[in-house]
């Protein structure tokens, strides 16, 4: 049986306020922005790099980091990213120079992993019917953490001065480490690899370049753009096949082009967006001056009180979300939650001429989006392998980070090109407002269009939950391919209780080795397949605890005949192999007695043509090669001439 340190009640609390401190850092400082050129003695576009490092170091760290948290353990990483919240805001509130935030700035990115490792961690450690209230809850920091930034940052700074609102998260943080480390189990599953150095080192050049120019390419030089926009199209030209050829990839792009991961990221994305303009979007609307009807003078803290109920309400869905994910699954949660955006957005357009109108259809807002983010997760969490939620997690808050840079582009854009001059200050006109609510509410609608795709059996919904006696077994071996043959493509495992129930599966690397998570004790069925190979079947006992188990693929398919002229066979053929296009595949010589025998090629079509070396006789035949073996006689009338 699984130890545990304290109640898992105290684990989703500490997991969840741990996101919440990470995700404040996105927010903390953005009422600081208009006094931060008076206080570091800096210009208001150097002012800037202290929102675009921060957005910079999360989106290169959050893949890596995730990553490496399935290989070394989830618990040791949210430590590791606590820590370095801390440290980065001790550094800015001790130092109070243009250096120390930069660098301060830039450790409180790591924070943003705390989000993804943390939901792993969560599906690792709670039983099936308490994980969709505890990953809704985990997944909806970032929203709460965000909209709680405004309302404490305005509190922090008129209230203690700028250094408070930089030693608040390193204080949490630094308590919550604490707490982590006396009061938090770690998760027993990870899968061992070697660490793919270069591919992470040319992912963070890509993810530079472009966070640089999504934030950048309306203030720097359009050489520099172009050069950025060059670096990224090579280093992905270059990063793609390098992770496909990688035994144990930075990212595994096969499980990530899979379409309910795609789709769901590609969802995630647009869902991001619309919330977080409404968080940046709104409180602007509100401090902007009264002026007529336009603006309503509001000041940092009282803007960020009115705005408490945008990311308190995302605490208050939680119980909602974790309900109807059990109830209804993550795509259609994640479409309603789409849906209630763009509805809100619509509302705001017509109601936007008081206070209390604004907020409440925020808040309308604000809940959709804590629908959507509860979703996401889950989503992904039911297409991936067990020994790979955190760094598809990873991926998935990637993909956050992305909106919300282009979120923030976007309204820098509108606010440069239609700005309206009140008090010395630039804001959004009115149509300029409308114009971006217009926008968050077609983003959401895409959203929804895009989730309604994803294929509805997702495997959250159909794997075997942990049993109540024990806990889950981490299996893990080699996928050996008959003669010990390198597969040219990486074979994929199955596993299902003998009653046909998925369980799990993984893909093996290029060296054949596995990792997969059984839910405990009992038997079960793994289904091992390479391509060109028949599938195998086996049948594991399992003890409740790890098990090595190496696998066999013996039969390889393959493409078989016999060459034959009028009288008898023609031994000695040469047997040539191309593709239906021209393109050569291999040949082969018949034997004594006039077969051939060819490695099954990838499905499609295929043209054999049989020489006879010792004539003037050359035949061919056309075949249209599927997933099973196949024999294709070749006789002299065969396409001779």
């Amino acid at each position: 049986m699984r130890q545990r340190k304290a109640p898992l009640w105290v684990t989703t609390i500490a997991l969840a306020m741990s996101g919440t401190i990470a995700a404040l850092l996105f927010t903390l400082t953005i009422p600081l922005l208009p006094a931060l050129p008076s206080i570091l003695s800096i210009s208001p576009n150097d002012a800037s790099w202290v929102v675009t490092v921060t957005l910079l170091t999360s989106a290169v760290v959050t893949p890596i980091v995730s990553r490496m948290a399935d290989m070394y353990g989830k618990r040791r990483i949210i430590i590791v990213s606590l820590i370095a919240i801390t440290a980065g805001s001790a550094i800015v509130a001790i130092g109070g120079t243009y250096p120390a935030m930069l660098v301060g700035r830039s450790l409180q990115g790591f924070g943003q992993s705390l989000i993804p490792v943390g939901i792993s961690l969560l599906r690792d450690l709670l039983p099936k019917e308490r994980v969709g209230a505890a990953v809704a809850l985990m997944s909806a920091t970032l929203g709460i953490g965000a909209g709680l930034g405004l309302p404490l940052s305005g509190f922090l700074y008129e209230t203690f001065g700028w250094q408070a609102v930089f030693w608040f998260p390193a204080i949490g943080a630094g308590a919550f480490a604490v707490i982590i480390v006396l009061l938090v189990a770690e998760s027993p599953l990870r899968a061992p690899a070697r660490f793919d150095i270069a591919g992470s080192l040319l992912l963070s050049a890509i993810l530079t370049s472009v966070l640089l120019v999504i934030t950048k390419a309306g203030q720097w030089n359009g050489a520099v753009i172009w050069a950025l926009l060059g670096v990224a199209v090579v280093g992905l030209a270059s990063w793609i096949p390098m992770q496909l050829r990688t035994g144990n990839p930075m990212v595994d792009l096969r499980t990530l082009t899979r379409r309910p991961v795609l789709l769901t990221n590609v969802s995630t994305l647009l869902s991001t967006a619309p919330n977080f303009a409404n968080m940046l979007v709104t409180i602007q609307q509100l401090q902007t001056p009264r002026t007529g009807e336009y603006g309503f003078g509001l000041t940092i803290a009282e803007a960020g009180i009115v705005m408490l109920p945008v990311g308190l309400i995302m605490v208050a869905v939680t119980p909602l979300s974790g309900t109807l994910l059990n109830r209804w699954g993550g795509r259609s949660v994640l479409i309603l939650g789409n849906v209630v955006m763009a509805i809100a957005f619509v509302l705001r357009v017509f109601f936007d001429d008081s206070v209390l109108a604004i907020v409440l259809v925020a808040t309308l807002a604000s809940a959709g989006a804590a629908l959507a983010f509860a979703a996401m997760p889950t989503l992904i969490m039911g297409s991936v392998p067990l020994t790979e939620t955190a760094s598809a997690n990873g991926i998935n808050a990637l993909a956050r980070s992305l909106a919300m840079a282009l979120c923030s582009a976007l309204i820098a854009l509108l606010i440069s090109t239609t700005a309206v001059g009140i008090g010395g200050q630039e804001h959004l006109s009115p149509w300029a407002l409308h114009l971006c609510f217009w926008i968050a509410a077609a983003a959401a609608v895409a959203a929804a269009a895009v989730a309604a795709l994803i294929p509805v059996r997702a495997a959250a919904e159909t794997r075997v939950p942990v049993p109540s006696g024990g806990g889950e077994t981490l299996i893990r071996g080699r996928v050996v391919l008959g003669g010990d043959v390198v597969p040219r493509h990486p074979a994929t495992i199955t596993f299902m209780t003998a009653e046909g129930t998925p369980v799990d599966w993984s893909r093996a690397d290029l060296d054949g080795r596995y990792s997969a998570v059984l839910p405990g004790s009992g038997r079960y069925i793994a289904v091992a397949n390479a391509a060109g190979w028949a599938p195998q079947t086996h049948v594991i006992e399992v003890a409740g605890v790890d098990v090595e188990r190496d696998l066999w693929v013996a039969d390889r398919l393959a493409l078989t005949g016999r060459v034959e002229s009028a009288r008898s066979g023609v031994a000695g053929a040469i047997v040539v192999l191309h593709r239906s296009e021209g393109e050569y595949i291999t040949s082969v010589v018949a034997d004594e007695n006039a077969e051939y025998r060819l490695p099954l090629p990838l499905a499609g079509p295929y043209v054999v043509t049989a020489i006879d070396p010792h004539s003037a006789w050359a035949g061919s035949r056309k075949l249209i090669v599927g997933v099973q073996s196949a024999r294709l006689d070749i006789r002299d009338d065969d396409g001779a001439s």
